[in-house]
């Protein structure tokens, strides 16, 4: 039997860049050889988006839509809404009830998000509980792997530390899943904090050529740089890092004119933005066709939720006998 691998992204707008080389490529390359459940994980939308959901149906059929332009192929992962799968909500019940509170209060993102996400009032049970339900998500389908980057490693051990509790108190049931760290390393968003839909910082997947390329030219730069003949630090420079995922043919070409101040950052961001258009037109033109296919992804993402509420019915039968429920 092929190994089990579980993903799951948030519908809060857009994917973006981020998601597209991070999660999403790792997804779209493990279902070759793994098999891959991925959700779309809209309970987990609401911990930040819960007084104002009005985009929220629109905004997960359009991840859907995106997903499958990113290349999920419905006959090798199994793709799925995860409030379709009502085994989820279920099992992150059982969970917070040995979840001990401390453990929630030192997961770094959570006063990260407090910190950076303005306007919203998150001090809910929902925002501070949603490490459960992600683990939840996780161990429901008894995973080997589970596809991540470094900034998500202590939710993932979150899951694993339930797990242990739970088989410490119960007897042994949940396996603990290894981390499958992306590929390409954290890319930042237009400010230079870290890409996400929640900070308003993001460059998504599906935007116009020309609008990528004049977010590209809003990115911030190397802040010692002020003058265009001032000499840069590449290594300071989040579009330097970009180079280094969409351009590395010319990558050292760039450093050396960086650092030479032959290149002004203008001229870097105009072919650090070409290079992630190129990148995109694939992506961009298999969109085209699924968002003209509403039946079509309708199908597909209610198929992939019997498929993985077989799985999760299993395993949460098993949690309710060894839990004397």
């Amino acid at each position: 039997m092929r190994q089990r691998v579980v993903s799951g992204i948030q519908p809060t707008g857009t994917m973006h860049l981020g998601n597209y080389m991070g999660t999403v490529g790792q997804w779209v390359s493990l279902q070759e050889t793994h098999d891959v459940y991925g959700m779309i994980a809209d309970y987990h939308s609401l911990t930040t988006v819960y007084a104002d959901p009005k985009t929220l149906r629109v905004d997960k059929w359009n991840l859907a839509v995106d997903l499958l332009s990113a290349g999920i192929d419905p006959d090798k992962s199994c793709l799925f809404f995860q409030s379709d799968v009502a085994e989820h909500a279920e099992l992150y019940v059982l969970l917070s009830m040995i979840t001990p509170l401390s453990w929630l209060e030192r997961v770094p993102t959570y006063k990260s998000k407090l910190d950076n996400i303005e306007g919203k009032d998150l001090h809910t049970y929902g925002f501070l509980g949603y490490p459960v339900l992600q683990s939840a998500d996780i161990l429901l389908y008894q995973p080997d792997w589970v596809p991540i980057g470094k900034d998500q490693l202590p939710h993932l051990e979150l899951a694993r530390e339930i797990a242990r509790r739970f088989n410490a108190l119960y007897g042994p049931l949940f396996k603990e899943p290894a981390e499958w760290l992306a590929q390409y390393p954290l890319l930042l968003g237009i400010d230079g904090r870290k890409m996400s839909k929640s900070y308003g910082n993001s460059i998504p997947v599906a935007d116009s050529d020309d609008n990528t390329v004049a977010l590209v030219k809003k990115m911030v730069t190397d802040p010692s740089r002020v003058k265009r003949t001032d000499k840069g630090h590449p290594q300071r420079c989040p579009v330097y890092g970009y180079h280094g995922i969409f351009n590395v043919d010319q990558q050292e070409e760039i450093a050396q004119g960086c650092q030479s101040a032959q290149l002004g950052c203008v001229d870097c961001k105009s072919r650090c933005a070409q290079r992630i258009v190129d990148v995109l037109a694939p992506f961009r033109e298999k969109r085209r066709y699924w968002e003209n296919q509403p039946d079509t992804v309708k199908d597909i993402v209610a198929e992939g939720a019997k498929k993985a509420r077989a799985v999760a019915l299993h395993t949460l039968s098993c949690v309710k006998e060894i839990m004397k429920i």
